[in-house]
């Protein structure tokens, strides 16, 4: 049978390579980007979820979770800018995510089947990230934590859940930061010597989303080159 996948944030760097490993003659996917919805509107991810379950005969069987932000927030900020960045921030890359997972866990309730949650989190959910980016650090760590919730709530029903957590990776952003001044710094601190690459995430994501043993569910998994390690 078809697997049918929905994929979050798929429009360029992870989420494309993502899209690119799980599109196979055995996948029917759904590849969502910016264009389809903005994020940070609350009813967004519920229109979502129901119009690629329309684009994909009713039925998903694997989420995945990757369309996130990372803007700068500085604490001098003015109070009402800062408030906004953080809130921002956690409807996309949290409220947005745990949304969909509902969605998912109540459609494989409801068909009682077997379903997978791929959550992208960040290397940051367990080290924090610079000053700057409170907000960042504290959604991907809700990130890791609802997936573990999710996996140890609804393992009994064939439900299961992952976490992948990248370091830097080779995205345009990276590549302009490497380029930059912090460039040689930031290598420094990769045991690796370099930066992960789109599609080793991708093909991370897709070994969850179709061949992680279900024992393995509640899993989270480091890609960052043994920049931190746990």
């Amino acid at each position: 049978m078809t697997t049918h996948i929905l994929i979050t944030g798929a429009s360029r760097g992870i989420g494309a390579a993502i899209a690119e490993a799980l599109t196979t003659g055995a996948t029917k996917v759904v590849a969502l980007s910016s264009a389809d919805g903005d994020l940070t509107d609350p009813a967004t991810p519920d229109r979502l979820w129901q119009a690629s379950l329309d684009r994909l005969d009713g039925r998903i069987d694997v989420l995945v979770n990757n369309a996130g932000i990372c803007e700068d927030s500085p604490l001098g900020d003015p109070d009402a800018d800062w408030l906004a960045s953080w809130n921002r921030t956690m409807q996309v890359n949290l409220t947005a995510s745990a949304q969909l997972c509902r969605r998912a866990v109540l459609h494989w309730q409801a068909r009682q089947s077997a379903g997978r949650i791929v959550n992208i989190a960040s290397r940051a959910a367990y080290r924090g990230d610079s000053p700057a980016h409170w907000h960042y650090a504290a959604s991907k760590s809700g990130m890791v934590a609802m997936t573990k919730t999710i996996a140890r709530g609804y393992a009994k029903d064939g439900i299961l859940a992952f976490a992948i957590c990248p370091g830097f990776t080779m995205t345009g952003m990276a590549e302009e930061y490497l380029a930059g001044r912090g460039g040689e710094q930031l290598l420094a601190e990769i045991p690796l010597g370099r930066v992960a690459m789109p599609d080793e995430v991708g093909e991370m994501a897709r070994w969850c989303a179709l061949d992680a043993p279900a024992a393995m569910t509640g899993a989270v998994l480091d890609v960052n080159g043994a920049s931190y390690v746990r």
